[in-house]
């Protein structure tokens, strides 16, 4: 039975890319530099804002990284609910899975005021027992420690915990951590963790909901 679902954020609770792209170009323009393409930043998603900043600034401009990542977030702190919404179908599938007694858990490389303010400003927080994001342990993804802290706070046995995401870096958390792992094919780059190989992956919210009820396949089903 799974006792815990622990979900990523963007990519797989919230569609975030048009505000990340955005705030991303904002720093390449503030520095006189050309945007990229919003599909490029996509990619560069999924290890924090610092990671993100690094890839779209290039190797070559490592003396920018700081200022980078403080105009990153400076920006993008006013600006993360422009356009940013849950997927269509995320809403029902948490209503649901909350009201048979799933505990519901965030666990994201995103900083956790600014996941917070996410997901308490479209109204997902109600739902959400506790969030762990990118600073709040000493570590974040893929090292396991993310899904420890949350199976200790809940008591979950790694046999009853499920990790969704949309990227190879939540893949391999849960590989990491022991728990089962259940991909979304909705992300911000699907071919991505497609071609990492996780066992079951689903094509719409409404799909997890059906696993769950039925006892997902906690070991290595594949759903598609």
């Amino acid at each position: 039975m799974v006792a815990q679902v622990a979900f990523d954020l963007d990519g797989t609770l919230v569609d975030s890319r048009a505000d990340l792209a955005e705030a991303t170009n904002h720093v390449l323009r503030s520095f006189g530099l050309p945007s990229i393409a919003p599909e490029t930043v996509y990619g560069y998603v999924g290890d924090g804002a610092r990671a993100l900043v690094e890839r779209a600034l290039g190797p070559e401009r490592a003396a920018l990284y700081d200022e980078g990542v403080r105009r990153f977030l400076a920006h993008y702190r006013e600006h993360l609910l422009d356009a940013t919404r849950p997927y269509p179908g995320i809403v029902a599938l948490l209503e649901t899975l909350h009201a048979r007694g799933v505990v519901l858990t965030v666990l994201t490389n995103k900083p956790e005021d600014l996941s917070r303010r996410i997901l308490d400003g479209l109204g997902l927080g109600r739902w959400l027992a506790a969030i762990v994001g990118g600073d709040t342990l000493s570590s974040r993804k893929p090292d396991p420690a993310g899904v420890s802290h949350l199976r200790a706070s809940f008591d979950t046995p790694a046999d009853a915990m499920l990790l969704v995401g949309d990227s190879p870096v939540d893949f391999e958390t849960a590989r990491r951590a022991g728990i089962a792992f259940c991909g979304v094919a909705w992300g911000l780059v699907p071919e991505r963790l497609r071609a990492a190989g996780p066992a079951t992956m689903i094509h719409e919210p409404g799909d997890l909901g059906v696993l769950v009820e039925r006892g997902f396949p906690l070991r290595g089903a594949r759903s598609d």
